[in-house]
């Protein structure tokens, strides 16, 4: 599935950090993925599809709204996760390169904070494979704001990752047969504890893969940064992202 596999196995060593440091989705996103792809395919969703959903951050605000949602998660500690957190969903293993549905199967595949891990030609061609005619894909993306000076910082403390290059999310690789319709991208904020701040910090693949004096070297950096950071120094941190949204059809 990954282009970076040494990275993208790691995230299921993090389940606890992962799934109480990582946002949701803001609901202005999912009203666009289902006006869009709704139309596109002319009639009310049915089946929706949710490929690497990790502990069902988006899942559970697909379950929200559809009856019938399914998700597709590798990591088996990630995907117990997702059982536990959004009762009645049907969870498979499997990845975007190899979804385990039959051909023309869903309505909707939405693909959140994942396509980066993806070998894009064969995931385009699964994801084609399993949509009915008129369905849609929806990439899904948030990213941290760092036009905010504090939150720049942050990502600077942190380290860049090697799975995730701004072009990833402002315009994904889709080389056929599906082809992007649309790319919208919203302001969104996530309030947090300082605890869950550093866990959001430790979720990230590349932290996970250090070893434990360079986990330990960074939690200190992290500490004091969260001391020293005037923005940071309420009971609720009020972190800033941009959800970025792809739409892509046949």
């Amino acid at each position: 599935m990954a282009r970076d596999p040494e990275h993208a196995i790691t995230f299921g060593q993090a389940v606890d950090a992962y799934d109480r440091g990582r946002p949701g989705y803001p609901a202005e996103a999912l009203d666009l993925i289902v006006e869009s792809a709704s139309s596109r395919l002319r009639r009310r969703i049915v089946d929706v599809v949710d490929v690497g959903a990790g502990t069902g951050k988006l899942t559970s605000a697909l379950a929200a709204r559809f009856d019938r949602v399914r998700a597709v998660e590798p990591d088996d500690a990630m995907r117990a996760r997702l059982l536990a957190n959004v009762p009645g969903v049907t969870a498979f293993p499997g990845t975007a390169e190899s979804i385990p549905l039959p051909d023309a199967d869903t309505d909707l595949v939405t693909v959140a904070q994942a396509w980066h891990w993806v070998d894009p030609v064969r995931a385009t061609a699964e994801v084609a494979r399993v949509l009915r005619p008129g369905g849609t894909l929806a990439l899904v993306w948030n990213i941290r704001d760092e036009r905010v000076p504090w939150v720049r910082d942050l990502g600077e403390l942190m380290g860049a990752s090697p799975g995730v290059d701004e072009n990833d999310s402002a315009d994904p690789p889709l080389p056929g047969p599906l082809l992007r319709y649309d790319h919208v991208e919203l302001p969104f904020s996530t309030s947090l504890t300082r605890e869950q701040l550093t866990d959001l910090v430790f979720s990230r693949s590349y932290v996970i893969a250090l070893d434990d004096e360079r986990k330990a070297a960074l939690r200190e950096r992290l500490d004091d940064f969260l001391e020293s950071t005037p923005e940071l120094a309420g009971e609720r941190i009020e972190l800033p992202y941009v959800t970025r949204v792809t739409l892509a059809a046949e």
